[in-house]
């Protein structure tokens, strides 16, 4: 095999790791919306806020610390963990409106 076909081979082998990857990350995402759906479900019938923000801080904290010991940058686990939980946040204010 030339030079060229071993670098595509090589590079389709790590493109399919990452797709496998990426798909797992949806899947994950896609069973904690679930999740956090029931609980905006449950603060909407219990009339508690939307937001915790201790809660969320906690858990910032938390994601930080794992991320350093996988030896993934904290700033960019921090970053990602808010996406999420603002979004969860909308659900869940959305939850209390209906």
């Amino acid at each position: 095999m030339s030079r060229q076909a071993d670098q595509r081979a090589q590079l389709a082998e790590f493109r399919r790791s990452i797709d496998n990857i990426d798909a797992a990350l949806v899947f994950l995402l896609s069973e904690r919306f679930k999740v956090t759906q029931k609980v905006g479900a449950y603060k909407a019938q219990e009339g508690l806020p939307a937001a915790d923000p201790s809660r969320e801080e906690a858990q910032i904290a938390r994601l930080r610390a794992l991320a350093a010991d996988a030896q993934l940058d904290p700033e960019f686990s921090e970053k990602f963990l808010r996406f999420i939980i603002n979004e969860v946040i909308r659900h869940h204010e959305q939850a209390s409106a209906s």
